[in-house]
């Protein structure tokens, strides 16, 4: 089966030596984490059976977030976060996209656009929220950075899931949205340019700005998606996920990769073959900034609003009958420590040993 990290061992090297000096530190840091990701080069611990000899060797993973070996747990972990903190309410996805127009811009000065991008839509959604004649009052945001198309095609931009309804400024009260009906995506389009445009006016990249982009209009979405629970399901594997997972590669000959993906428009599974180097390049085009977040809360969601937020679900979720006073209640259940982990030896099912293995080498290189 190939991998991710065969391509970056075989030909990392010779894209490193190439473009060396426009690679960001985050790149490069990247390629060497899913390098060395579950080799000797990291450590590990050896298992050997005192019965028969059995051997076999387990080594750490890199931690990386762009390493598609890891983060593969968390992405369950957050979901079900999410569910705890969403509201009995129908729900809306809000997608906000950068033009095509600054998207090269962008790519080489990820962290100033892609923090424009989060707060110059959420600020968007807030004020035409605010109008008495859609919502009239604060919304809820949950929003998730996302950089690439099926083909790892470099396309920025962010979904936002929105309960439907807002509070209201004064006394605070929950005002529902209308029906399949959230906010207005030409005048959320327009308002979102501005915001993106002034801010944008305050950093050293204005100059570089092509004018004609404040001309055209900006691409924003709004759908219902239910109750959310499939919206969030959706969402997850954008945060933890890289852009593109070993499972999706299909050959690497020839100085080629070959990698199957959905066709949008069809749903058909297609193969796109590129260039090592050009693979390669398209892959690191979609790492994130070091300590850059991906997922923001906006509004009665943001985390320093979580006081509300339980008030506001007490005033949405029927309030639980009182106990019965007749029917005895259950003792708690017994709470026992994790079991110890035990490896067994595969040939004999003896309980192996183990015994630490020291990295080759300390930490990642540069």
């Amino acid at each position: 089966m190939v991998e991710l990290a065969d391509v970056f061992r075989r030909y990392g090297p010779a894209y490193r030596t190439k473009f060396g000096a426009k690679l960001l530190p985050s790149h490069r840091q990247a390629m060497r984490a899913i390098e060395h990701c579950r080799t000797a080069a990291l450590g590990g611990h050896v298992y050997t059976c005192p019965d028969c000899g059995e051997t076999r060797y387990q080594y750490h993973s890199c931690r990386n977030r762009h390493c598609p070996k890891c983060q593969n747990q968390a992405g369950e972990q957050w979901l079900a976060q999410q569910q705890q903190l969403r509201l009995p309410v129908p729900y809306f996805m809000l997608t906000f996209t950068l033009p095509a127009a600054l998207r090269a811009l962008a790519r080489s000065h990820q962290r100033l656009f892609y923090d424009l991008l989060f707060r110059c839509a959420a600020a968007a959604v807030q004020k035409l929220a605010r109008d008495p004649r859609f919502v009239g009052g604060q919304v809820g945001l949950v929003g998730v950075l996302h950089t690439w198309t099926r083909q790892l095609v470099y396309h920025p931009h962010v979904h936002f899931l929105a309960p439907a309804g807002g509070l209201t400024d004064d006394d605070p009260s929950w005002r529902p949205a209308r029906a399949n009906f959230f906010l207005p995506v030409k005048a959320l389009s327009r308002i979102f340019r501005a915001k993106f445009r002034d801010a944008l006016r305050q950093s050293p990249r204005w100059n570089q700005v092509p004018p004609a982009v404040w001309e055209q209009e900006w691409v924003v979405h709004c759908q219902p998606v239910g109750n959310g629970r499939r919206a969030f399901k959706y969402l997850a594997p954008y945060i933890f996920r890289v852009a593109l997972s070993n499972n999706r590669l299909v050959q690497l000959a020839d100085d080629r990769v070959t990698f199957r993906y959905r066709a949008s428009d069809t749903g058909q599974t297609k193969l796109c073959t590129l260039p090592a180097a050009e693979f390669i390049r398209r892959f690191l085009q979609h790492v994130l900034p070091k300590g850059f977040v991906k997922v923001r809360y906006y509004g009665f969601l943001a985390p320093g609003q979580r006081p509300q937020l339980a008030a506001l679900r007490r005033l949405l979720v029927p309030a639980s009958p009182p106990p019965d006073p007749n029917v005895a209640a259950e003792p708690p259940a017994a709470t026992l420590p994790p079991p110890s982990p035990v490896v067994r030896c595969p040939a004999c099912g003896q309980v192996m040993l183990r015994q630490p293995l020291m990295p080759t080498t300390r930490g990642l290189p540069p």
